[in-house]
């Protein structure tokens, strides 16, 4: 079954399962509530529903980066998530300590509804002109016809971060322009709430063009190529995300970002996603908490790719690992 088929039954069935499988097989525990990115929602919740079969049970909101960061720092959640890592400033707020670590890999598709347009090829000046409003019809870019409507986010959004600290590092008239972060002021289209809300108008709106995760690139939506560093145009995937993806070094808080990555297979605007959790303070949800986040960085990694994410591994893997031991009470 393709991810297309499969995501809205994990989605949907996530919370319902992981309340009724752990009380079928009568183990205790407790609710563990998260909120945050919704680029990983998919992922996250379809790795929490199987959790829930060893009685581990958890309530994922997909908020957006933002507000999942905010509910982190006001301490409203068991552990946040977000496509940025968290800032200097912010973790600063977190009195019981910050402990970061990545969840899983990702590409951030640009995805396009047009039927008269197969194959779209952009190159990174293009990708620009593009959401600059420069470029205003398919004619321009020799795909298609008609004008090209414009989609992007409307809350702040680490998958913002990602996609305009990549339009930054492609063009400087971008940089100075518009530059990057989780919420900026966008010179042309229409927004809308969380991957979710953007994949929607997307569906539902021809001859538009938007930025998501790859998983959420189905029905009538397509991926463009985009030329990476190297020249070549590349396709968002589990391949070209993996090739990109090694060219993240991690720094101490294990953030790290790489916008425009070298390589012939890698695809440019690929990132790393990462969970917020509590260093202190957890008491006795500690316990859970880490065989939760244990869960999402074991076997939840192997289902990565069938659901349009890049799985960790290597360095990257056993420092997220690690880190989960610091989860304290």
């Amino acid at each position: 079954m393709s991810f297309a088929k499969k995501a809205p039954l994990y989605g949907a069935a996530a919370l319902a399962l992981s309340g009724m499988a752990a009380g079928s097989a009568g183990l205790a525990g407790a609710t563990l509530n998260g909120a945050g990115a919704s680029f990983p929602a998919p992922f996250y919740q379809a790795a929490f529903a199987s959790a829930a079969k060893q009685g581990i049970r958890v309530n994922y909101q997909s908020v957006g980066s933002g507000a999942g960061v905010r509910q982190f720092i006001a301490g409203t959640v068991d552990f946040g998530a977000t496509d940025e890592p968290i800032k200097a400033a912010e973790a600063s707020q977190v009195k019981r300590g910050v402990v970061q670590f990545p969840a899983v890999g990702g590409t951030i598709a640009i995805a396009y509804n047009n039927p008269s347009c197969k194959g779209l090829k952009l190159s990174q000046k293009q990708a620009v002109d593009v959401f600059l409003g420069k470029i205003k019809t398919w004619e321009q870019l020799k795909c298609g016809k008609g004008t090209i409507n414009v989609v992007h986010r409307s809350d702040g959004s680490g998958t913002t971060f990602a996609f305009t600290n990549s339009l930054s590092a492609f063009s400087p008239e971008w940089k100075s322009k518009v530059g990057e972060g989780k919420s900026v002021k966008w010179p042309v289209g229409v927004g809308g709430k969380g991957n979710e809300g953007v994949a929607g108008i997307l569906q539902n709106t021809p001859g538009s063009i938007g930025y998501v995760n790859q998983a959420f690139v189905k029905g009538k939506l397509k991926a463009a190529a985009l030329q990476n560093k190297a020249g070549k145009y590349v396709l968002p995937n589990v391949k070209s995300g993996a090739a990109a993806l090694n060219n993240i070094k991690l720094d101490g808080n294990l953030a790290g970002e790489n916008p425009n990555p070298a390589g012939a297979d890698s695809y440019p605007i690929s990132t790393l996603t990462w969970i917020l959790a509590y260093q202190k303070g957890n008491g006795a949800k500690a316990g859970e908490i880490r065989k939760a986040m244990t869960h999402l960085l074991g076997p939840a990694q192997s289902r990565a790719d069938d659901l349009g994410y890049v799985p960790l591994k290597g360095n990257i893997l056993n420092a997220a690992k690690k880190a989960v031991g610091r989860i304290g009470t």
